[in-house]
């Protein structure tokens, strides 16, 4: 979790390991702190989120992105060899999935990421990223709705599709 939550946030691979750590030091060290108000991986999700937050309010990134360089969560579903062009085709449609989810909002990737990859709830999404749950699923509406015209408006359903 705390590596889809910094790899949708964080654009270096660098500084994105150097981010995870970050996130990891500071669960170690504000373990005692934890006050079982809520589950440990919204605790530890919130700290990631601030941790990436407040990186980039120092960092100031420039606003043109280079395309998303890693394909994590995305096409990490091999359950069975399946053939080669199938298997190319799917390669294909995740990266275009991966640039495409790169190029949405900040706060859309994340909380696409949070519900999609990391199977979180509204609620525990809200509490990550300090957001009333209408807001979170309004995000998520929105993500989903500006990724499918992204999407769409690039591509047709057959390339996405067969």
């Amino acid at each position: 979790m705390v590596t889809h939550i910094v790899s949708r946030m964080v654009r270096d691979a660098a500084e994105r390991e150097d981010l995870a750590q970050d996130v990891f030091l500071k669960v170690y060290e504000n373990l005692g702190g934890f006050e079982f108000r809520s589950r440990m991986s919204t605790w530890i999700a919130r700290i990631a989120y601030t941790t990436c937050l407040n990186f980039l309010d120092r960092k100031r990134p420039s606003l043109i992105e280079d395309e998303f360089p890693d394909r994590g969560g995305v096409d990490a579903f091999p359950s069975a060899v399946p053939a080669p062009d199938k298997a190319a085709h799917s390669v294909e449609v995740a990266d275009i999935l991966e640039r495409e989810i790169a190029g949405l909002p900040l706060k859309y990737r994340t909380v696409l990421t949070l519900f999609h990859l990391d199977g979180l709830s509204y609620e525990e999404i809200g509490e990550a990223m300090n957001l009333a749950d209408g807001t979170v699923k309004s995000h998520l509406f929105r993500a989903r709705r500006e990724l499918h015209e992204r999407l769409f408006s690039t591509y047709s359903r057959e390339e996405l599709e067969s």
